[in-house]
Parts: C-alpha cells; structure tokens; sequence
C-alpha cells in the first residue's frame, strides 16, 4: 500500500482496492494452511517410518533377504522426507513471515527436531573463544569480571592428511678395518615397497569394505593432489592380499574346526571376453554366540568360476559336524553317512521355509500362506529369548515350547495340503517344508543349532552390496582375491574390530613375524591385546 497521499479519492476505488487486498490475504493465508498441512503429514510419515525402520533392525531372526530389501528402501526414504520435511518447513516459515507482513497472523508449522545426540567425547576439542565487551554497555565501566561461559559444540573434519615417510640407513666405514657397515633394510608391506601399511589398508578397505572402484579411488586422491593411477592401486591390492594369506589360513582352520557351521554363496559378476559371466562366492561362517560358546566367530570366503558341487566339496573336504545351509542339492554328497573324515549333518533353515509363504502373503494375500508366516514367527519369537544360553538350557525351552508348535505346524501343513493342488504355489511351498521335516525340526533335539541360515547371509550381504558397485578385474584371479579380502574384513566385524586399523597392523607386522604365532595377530588376540595395553 502507498501512502495517504497516493490514495484515489474515489469510494469505488477505494473499495476495490480493499476488497483486492483482502483476496491477496486470503490466498495467502491458504497458501501458508496448505504448507503447514503437507509438512503435518510428512512429519506423520517419517514418524511412521522411523518406528518400522526401527522395528525391522530389531527383528533379528526371521526372513533376511526381504527384510534388509525393505530396510535399505525405507532408508533410502526417509532421507528425501527429511530433506522435503525442511524444505517445507523453510517454505513454510517464509510463506507465514510473509503474510504477518501484511498484517495478518499465521503460525508457522514447527516440525519436531530429531534428538541431538552428544558428540563424541574421545574426540580433541578446540577451544575458540569469541572476544568479549570491554566495557559495560549499560554504565560504560570497566569494572567487569568472568562469571561464568556458554559452550557450543559443531563437529568438523580435517582433510585427510598425506606424507612422505624417509627410511634412512646410515652408512659407517670403520676406521681401522675399512669395512662398511648399514643397518638392514626395513621390511615392507609389499615388495614394491612404495605404500605404506596405512594406505594399503585404506585401499583394500575401501574397496571390499565400502565398495569404491578403484577408479573412484583413483580420482578421489587426485582430488586431494596425490596422483596414483588405477594400474597402480590394483599392483597394491594384489599384493597386499598376497602377503595377508597366512592370516586368512588361520582363519579357515578356525572356522572348520567348529562344532557347527554356516554355510551360504551368491553370485558375482566376472568380467570375460566381450562380456560378463557369473561366478559364485561362498562363505562357511562359525559363530558359537547364540549357544554361549566361548571360541569367538569368524568367516571364511571362496570363489568359484560355477556353482557345482564340488567346490563345497573341497572347501569341507576336512569339516565333520553340523551344518546349516539351504537346500542346495551340491550339499547332498556331504551329508552322506559313508564319507570321509565323516558326515556333516544337515540343519534347515526355516528362513528359507518362510520367505516362500511370506512371498505368496506379499504377493497374493494368500490367507494360508499369511497363517504359516505367523506361525513360524512364533518359532522365531521363542528363539530370540534362548539367544545365549548353553546348548542344554536351549534344548529345555525348545521342549517346553516350540516342540508343540512344530507338531501344530506340522498337522496344519499336512491338513491344508491336502486339500490344494499340486501345481499351486501353497502347495509349493509346504512340500518344501513337509519333504525335509526331519532337518527342519533337528534343531529342537540340538542346542548348538540356530533355527536359521541368517549368520551366512549377514556376511554375503556386502558382497550383494559390492556388486553393484565393480566388477572382478578380467579374470578369476580377481575373485579369489575378493575371497581372500572379505575373509579379513568379515572376520574383524564379527569380532568388533575395526577392520582397516587391524589390516594396517596386520601389513606391518607380517613381513617380520615368526609363522609359528600367526595366531596373536587374528581380531580377537589383537583386540586383546590393544586392550592390555590400553589399559596398563
């Protein structure tokens, strides 16, 4: 609005002015509603979000695959809602300053702010302290005195620091004898010896751990004007998984000489001629936690060009014990009662058993099919409560508890089969669990057994993640690499360690020590001993 002065004499005009700026208002203050009402309802919906989000990352047993699925792609969700929720809520925010401007009143929308977690206290802190008034601004005095200090915490990152380290060996000629003498050269991580153990494990850890190509590596140090070339970094990885062998054979012995395995593979792309095949990595994973067993867990990997039978073959060719798998036919032969060392017996995996219905209840609302979920989730319910105990106290609730609900189970299986065709996917999926009921229900006579393949599916998840990434570098080669590298990683997460801080050691150490003590270097002896040390 103009000034006085500026206004028409005319009434009508007058009025029409009036009645146009009330308008303009009223649209504003629509406007401003709208907002609000679309950031309530994304506030709702990342409310919503949160908890199911929350709710699966509890869930630790049941169906994996379509759990971490839905888990990956609500988190992925909740990102853009909390980005579009700010948004809003500036827009929000404008819209309603705007309209105050104009002498009418519209609250804001205030979204919940998320709970501030303290930064972490083993962090340096830098003080900066703002300077303060010299003077009273009240009286002009001089006169002032501390009494006391607000403190605000931001966290902040500093770039990624690089050196040159100088190995120097001195040279001495004696004086008397005119021999030369020089301290031994340093051994080093690899025999190209221009990397240090740090850089490697942040190499080998980005790309198995975080999975970067090495071309993005490449790129991301020439940003940070280091210039180290593709061809480069792979001479390093390969070398570097070469000198960290004997680790990975500790590690395999560990692993096979467990009362109880899991066992698992997945595909991974392979670079050929012209084009891409499949190969498989497979993972035999020993984690005694669930029955209370001291031996601390580890995870060991192999590639293959196929997924034939033999490859689980030779990988076991020195394992007897139990073994908990899908039912992949090329394990047939090694649940055979005549073979040597002796036989694995099979333990199913009801994960395997309830993602069938659980596909058919997603899918077709199959009523069956949902009625199987819940009732196999009842297994699952009690196991969560016996997750620790010793294999004795397992067996005693599984008796009292789960052994009538799998009897159920089994009658209700047999009841509705009956009364479905063979070619139906209901069908389906109860043949699947009624032909291999006696290793279905194995568990409930075996403490030592878990009712699920999940710890084997948990360590092939980053190579599902991986894949997406990069591919294996034109060979087979490239997969036993990949074997020999997620073996480490995988192992020190199970042993909650960080893994590129033990492979840095790990590369430091090896070149001088004694292969008799490998073992002190696997996570659990490390973290042991960094412990001690921390603590003396």
């Amino acid at each position: 609005m103009g000034s006085a002065d500026s206004l028409p004499d005319d009434v009508a005009t007058l009025k029409a002015m009036v009645i146009a700026a009330e308008a303009a208002l009223l649209e504003e203050q629509a406007k401003a509603r709208n907002l609000e009402a679309e950031a309530r309802a994304r506030a709702l919906l990342i409310e919503q979000m949160k908890f199911t989000i929350a709710k699966l990352r509890h869930e630790r047993f049941g169906q994996s695959s379509e759990r971490g699925v839905v888990l990956e792609q609500l988190e992925l969700q909740l990102c853009d809602l909390e980005e579009d929720a700010s948004q809003a809520e500036a827009t929000a925010q404008l819209a309603a300053a705007k309209a105050t401007s104009e002498k009418v009143e519209v609250r804001a929308f205030e979204r919940r702010k998320p709970a501030r977690r303290p930064l972490p206290e083993h962090l340096p802190r830098e003080r900066i302290v703002y300077p303060a008034l010299t003077a009273c601004p009240c009286c002009g005095s001089r006169a002032l005195r501390k009494i006391g200090e607000d403190v605000t915490e931001s966290l902040e990152v500093v770039p990624r620091h690089w050196k040159v380290i100088q190995h120097v060996r001195e040279k001495f000629s004696c004086r008397v004898c005119e021999s030369i003498t020089q301290p031994p050269a340093p051994s080093h991580p690899i025999a190209r010896g221009r990397a240090g153990p740090g850089l490697l494990a942040q190499i080998l850890f980005s790309k198995y751990g975080l999975h970067l190509p090495l071309k993005r590596q490449s790129m991301a140090y020439g940003h940070e004007g280091i210039d180290l070339e593709v061809s480069t970094l792979a001479d390093w990885v390969g070398a570097a998984a070469a000198t960290l062998m004997p680790l990975v054979e500790v590690i395999q012995a560990h692993v096979f000489a467990a009362e109880r395995i899991h066992a698992d593979d997945t595909t991974v792309p392979v670079l050929a001629k012209g084009k891409t095949r499949t190969g498989r990595l497979w993972t035999y994973v020993r984690d005694d936690r669930p029955f209370g067993g001291p031996d601390p867990p580890a995870a060991v990997f192999f590639y293959s060009r196929d997924r034939t039978g033999e490859h689980p073959e030779r990988h076991l060719a020195s394992y007897a014990g139990l073994m908990q798998a899908d039912a992949y036919a090329g394990f047939n032969r090694l649940y055979e009662a005549g073979r040597k060392p002796g036989p694995i017996i099979e333990a199913a995996c009801w994960a395997h058993a309830r993602r069938k219905f659980f596909d058919l209840a997603r899918l077709n609302k199959a009523p069956i099919a949902t009625e199987a979920v819940d009732r196999i989730d009842a297994l699952f319910a009690v196991e969560r409560e016996i997750n620790g105990m010793t294999p004795q106290q397992r067996v005693c609730v599984r008796n009292e508890r789960s052994r009538p609900l799998v009897i159920e189970l089994e009658t209700w299986f047999r009841l509705r089969r009956a009364k479905l065709s063979g070619k139906s996917e209901t069908a389906k999926a109860i043949d699947y669990s009624l032909k291999r009921w006696a290793v279905f229900t194995r568990f409930l006579d075996d403490g030592r057994l878990c009712m699920s393949n999940n710890a084997a599916e948990r360590e092939l998840r980053a190579v599902a993640v991986g894949r997406k990434n990069w591919t294996f570098a034109g060979s087979d080669e490239g997969g036993k690499r990949a074997a020999v590298i997620y073996t480490l990683i995988a192992t020190a997460k199970l042993n909650d360690v960080d893994p590129q801080a033990w492979l840095a050691h790990m590369l430091e150490r090896l070149p001088d020590h004694a292969a008799k003590r490998i073992a002190d270097l696997l996570p659990w002896n490390w973290k042991q001993q960094r412990q001690a040390k921390a603590a003396a």
